[in-house]
């Protein structure tokens, strides 16, 4: 029997893996490594919602939070709302992340997340988190584009890991990025390796979340008016 999505994931996720260098002050985090149970309901999401071969969209954030997918193993997913959203419920870490909160307040919209998941799977040029410490013992989620020679450490391992990710199953004539500076640094990758023939920009989570969460439903709307543009046209 082939591989299902859910099998490729899994065996994506088990062999994740940074063994670059770093600046100095930056550290990478493995979840997989660090926390056997984030192994444990990593596999219980994927087999949940992706035990199948269907072709999915991409969706590409930057790196995972410390908070979120960071304990997890699962993009944008913080142990509330993958116990909430997703009835997984994890006992070694208790975690609150704010884009976890407008990605499930937006897959509530979309129909909830057997439908979206279905549909669309997300994950990061970089699918680890990356912290900085500030001070000793003081540490601060990163992005990869924060310091320039971060990104020139970290961007042929980008480029494996999204090819890699496309090999799963996913579609690469449309795909949504997360985060304007996002996109740019995807642009530049992308201009290098054509993997991507449209990219769509959408505003990041977090952003929304701290700037602009008067106007949520305005963004939730955003979004899913882009997927649902993009299925429309795809029927």
């Amino acid at each position: 029997m082939p591989q299902t999505f859910a099998d490729k994931i899994i065996d994506f996720n088990q062999h994740l893996q940074y063994s670059g260098e770093l600046p100095e002050g930056f550290h990478v985090l493995n979840p997989f490594f660090d926390n056997p149970e984030t192994m444990q309901v990593m596999r219980q999401f994927y087999h949940k919602f992706y035990d199948d071969h269907l072709e999915r969209k991409f969706i590409i954030g930057i790196n995972p939070s410390r908070h979120g997918a960071g304990v997890t193993g699962v993009p944008f997913t913080d142990t509330k709302r993958l116990e909430s959203e997703c009835g997984i419920p994890m006992l070694s870490a208790r975690t609150h992340e704010i884009s976890s909160v407008f990605i499930y307040d937006m897959i509530k919209e979309y129909g909830g997340p057997e439908l979206f998941y279905k549909n669309h799977y997300i994950n990061s040029p970089f699918p680890l988190a990356i912290i900085r410490e500030l001070k000793p013992g003081q540490f601060v989620n990163a992005n990869y584009y924060d310091d320039p020679k971060l990104f020139l450490m970290v961007k042929d391992f980008m480029i494996e890991s999204l090819k890699k990710h496309i090999d799963l199953g996913l579609r690469t004539d449309e795909v949504y990025i997360l985060g304007k500076k996002n996109a740019t640094f995807i642009d530049k990758l992308n201009k290098e390796t054509s993997l991507f023939k449209n990219l769509v920009v959408l505003e990041h989570p977090r952003f929304i979340q701290q700037y602009k969460s008067k106007e949520k439903h305005f963004y939730i709307d955003k979004y899913l008016l882009a997927f649902n543009e993009d299925e429309e046209g795809n029927l």
